[in-house]
């Protein structure tokens, strides 16, 4: 194990704030993006400090030490990982997403034999256990503190930063930026102290270090110094604010979108390429633009293209009565365009209206969620349909009869010659359907609107709302932007299931538990009890009754349960719930701001009725 000693130490914080300023490189014509980066090893030093200062306060860190030397010990730590956290995230995403994990338990289920639950070791839990009112047990904190003391120095050892590119450090750069507005800002992984503003200062000063090293590679020199001048304004800007009442709509608009816009011109001004083949479009300018995520990431493997007569296609299946067994119900049965694709009805109703299991989702922005159905249990949109159409209380029909009803169809069939080779196969069916609900994620809404500068209509309440929900209210540590879902940043590439306590009744007085166990079945794990996926929250003045059970009419009920600290917080016994139980303490105007700000999600095609 590798530790600094404290004159090394010393040396090192003071060659990091220097080399931030005063990096010479040798200048350069150009960047050869197909060979490894020339500032690979420069990089690499700073990773090397910084990884190994955040080891040095850590081993520190003892059950010995008086609790407010610990707590000293842990926030400069947490300081040094903050400024290494750009670098794992691009190039050691495993362990950074393991060193940073919220103090939750980590289920992992492969089979009904291989079922593994593991508690967290992290610094957030870290942090919990520090800055807890009740106290700690030592053997609580050794437990953690003895897997961070090997890690850090393990993921030293074990670094590849070897023949990383330049577009990598430059991708690196834009993971980096979106990272700090989509969870950085919010409070996600600093749950007891809030200590974001601070945090996301560290990262920025990596980003501005990594850009000082590259100087000397910029064509365009006031390109540099845009960057210099645009992050030197964000970090006052993080400075002079505090965590409840730090604009974060303005953040985003004017900092975040422009750092983005800089990310693009200097691809360009290096002549490289970001890679197309990840979940984000590298060559968007705005967190909320139409193309910020990468819809072929989000469609499957080999998939045709999506073109305007393959929606069409897909919007005639999806309205198409006859395609089900009882030929009485379609996809439109239980998601109504009017009603931004859900039903209205607290249960889904079936084949002879009959209740299903739970609340119809919105299909709207459903493109952008790794899991579909609130338990998770299909991989994707083609895999979604399958289910719908052999449930018998749905479409209660066999994926072979569904060929032949469509083959039946003249048609249908003239469309799929042309736009399927004439293979009419329950694949190519299931396509079209979803090639229909992937076209239903347009982010213009008056929100979106406003971000991309089409409009200035956000009023005072609305954009308080925003700031709300991205802070004090702590929503957006769930619902993640830009699609305000469960679909993670900054790879996006996983989404979120929540134990939230959900009762049956809406009681805030006398509530009970729902009964429906969600995630606890097929496998039978008691740890995933209740848990359900996060839905997303565009379009929510539409797609109410809300939770998976229906259960709140309103959403002023709805930012009420979620004030009182969900089921938890009701006195509700909910052992794994994962919201936390205490009061967010948020007044009638900060809640009816939070809701205001919600209703500007509403996507301006369903005010027209534009959607076909």
């Amino acid at each position: 194990m590798r530790i600094l000693h404290n004159k090394w130490i010393v040396v090192a914080l003071f060659g990091f704030f220097l080399s931030c300023k005063d990096h010479e490189t040798k200048p350069l014509l150009a960047i050869n993006s197909n060979d490894t980066s020339m500032f690979n090893d420069a990089i690499r030093e700073h990773y090397f400090i910084a990884l190994d200062s955040t080891s040095y306060y850590m081993q520190q860190i003892d059950t010995s030490n008086t609790l407010s030397k610990n707590k000293s010990l842990f926030l400069k730590s947490r300081e040094w990982y903050k400024r290494v956290e750009p670098m794992l995230i691009a190039y050691d995403y495993e362990n950074y997403i393991s060193m940073n994990a919220p103090n939750l338990l980590k289920v992992e289920i492969d089979d009904h034999q291989d079922i593994r639950i593991q508690n967290p070791k992290s610094f957030q839990v870290l942090e919990e256990l520090l800055y807890d009112e009740n106290g700690f047990s030592n053997k609580e904190l050794n437990t953690v503190l003895e897997y961070l003391k090997i890690r850090i120095p393990f993921v030293r050892k074990n670094h590849i930063l070897i023949t990383q590119r330049d577009r990598h450090h430059l991708k690196m750069i834009r993971d980096a930026i979106v990272n700090i507005a989509t969870k950085g800002i919010t409070g996600f992984d600093s749950p007891k102290l809030a200590n974001s503003l601070n945090e996301a200062i560290y990262n920025y000063e990596t980003l501005q270090h990594v850009l000082a090293i590259y100087k000397d590679a910029f064509a365009d020199k006031k390109l540099y110094m845009k960057w210099e001048d645009e992050i030197t304004s964000t970090i006052n800007v993080l400075k002079n604010g505090n965590f409840d009442d730090f604009d974060r709509y303005a953040f985003i608009k004017f900092h975040t979108n422009n750092q983005l816009d800089l990310v693009a011109k200097t691809a360009q001004d290096w002549n490289i390429e970001l890679s197309e083949s990840r979940a984000l479009d590298p060559k968007v300018t705005s967190l909320f633009d139409q193309n910020f995520f990468n819809m072929k990431m989000f469609s499957t493997q080999r998939a045709p293209d999506i073109t305007e007569e393959r929606i069409e296609l897909g919007r005639q299946l999806f309205n198409d009565k006859d395609l089900s067994g009882s030929g009485t119900i379609s996809c439109a049965t239980c998601h109504i365009k009017e009603k931004a694709f859900t039903d209205g009805h607290k249960i889904a109703k079936g084949i002879n209206g009959q209740d299903l299991q739970r609340n119809s989702p919105t299909l709207t922005y459903a493109v952008y969620q790794r899991s579909l159905f609130y338990d998770g249990r299909a991989d994707g949109l083609e895999d979604q349909i399958v289910g719908v159409t052999n449930n018998e209380n749905e479409f209660h029909i066999d994926l072979d009869q569904l060929e032949e009803k469509i083959q039946a169809k003249s048609a249908y069939k003239v469309q799929f010659d042309s736009l399927y080779d004439g293979k009419i196969t329950d694949m190519n069916v299931r396509n079209a359907i979803a090639t229909y609900i992937r076209s239903l994620a347009p982010f213009d809404s008056k929100f979106d609107r406003n971000m991309n500068n089409i409009e200035e209509t956000m009023t005072a309440e609305e954009v308080t709302g925003f700031n709300l929900f991205m802070g004090k209210a702590a929503c957006a540590t769930c619902h993640f932007p830009p699609a305000f879902n469960g679909t993670v940043p900054p790879k996006y590439m996983e989404s979120e299931f929540e134990n939230l306590g959900v009762p049956k009744n809406a009681s805030f007085e006398n509530p009970v538990l729902d009964d429906d166990w969600g995630q606890y079945y097929p496998y039978e794990v008691e740890e995933k009890k209740h848990f359900f996926k996060t839905s997303t929250v565009r379009n929510v003045d539409l797609t109410g009754p809300y939770m998976h059970n229906g259960v709140y009419k309103t959403l002023e009920e709805v930012v009420e349960f979620y004030n009182v600290g969900g089921g938890q917080g009701m006195g509700l016994d909910v052992p794994y719930q994962t919201l936390p139980s205490d009061s967010l303490n948020l007044t009638n105007a900060e809640s009816k701001a939070i809701i205001a700000f919600m209703k500007t999600l509403t996507d301006k095609r369903f005010e027209k009725e534009e959607i076909n």
